[in-house]
């Protein structure tokens, strides 16, 4: 890998601080594991039939940004950038030709959107104005956290991918 721009989160801070800090360490995991890679090696399969593709990865934590900080935390009509009615894994699924460049550039737009609203959050237990699919209605702090867990599952699945182009390994 040829850039890795992570700040290490803080080993001590409040809990605010320190959820935001993990966050963005994870999104620029991801980041630093696309980095330096064309196009078509960003669009490389897993391993057949899997779809899974590091486009494919950042195309997808680009509709999760949008669905907890947009749909669910404000109530925003957001819909999605990259999924269908006719396909639910879009996301992943239609890569072949997609634009690599607009899809970062929308997935950082998201990132920078979820800051922003997160930081005018008054408070952690604050609810979320939608409920997620089960109905429970949950707080920033709860999705917060859960994008956490999101990234941190789907960076490990990065580390694979990467490994499998260009052999580059690293946390």
């Amino acid at each position: 890998m040829t850039s890795d721009d992570r700040t290490e989160p803080p080993p001590a801070a409040d809990e605010r601080t320190m959820l935001d800090a993990w966050l963005d360490y994870h999104r620029a995991t991801l980041a630093a594991k696309c980095a330096g890679l064309t196009d078509d090696q960003l669009r490389e399969r897993a391993v057949p039939p899997s779809p899974l593709s590091l486009l494919g990865l950042v195309r997808h934590m680009a509709e999760v940004e949008r669905n907890w900080f947009r749909h669910k935390l404000t109530g925003e009509d957001a819909p999605y950038h990259f999924i269908t009615d006719e396909d639910e894994d879009a996301d992943f699924n239609a890569v072949d030709g997609a634009p690599v460049a607009d899809t970062f550039s929308i997935w950082r737009a998201e990132c920078d959107h979820a800051r922003a609203v997160a930081a005018t959050t008054p408070s952690l237990d604050t609810l979320a104005k939608r409920p997620r699919g089960n109905g429970m209605v949950v707080s920033l702090r709860w999705i917060l956290l859960h994008m956490i867990e999101e990234y941190a599952r789907h960076n490990g699945h990065a580390d694979f991918l990467r490994e499998r182009i260009d052999g580059s390994v690293g946390d």
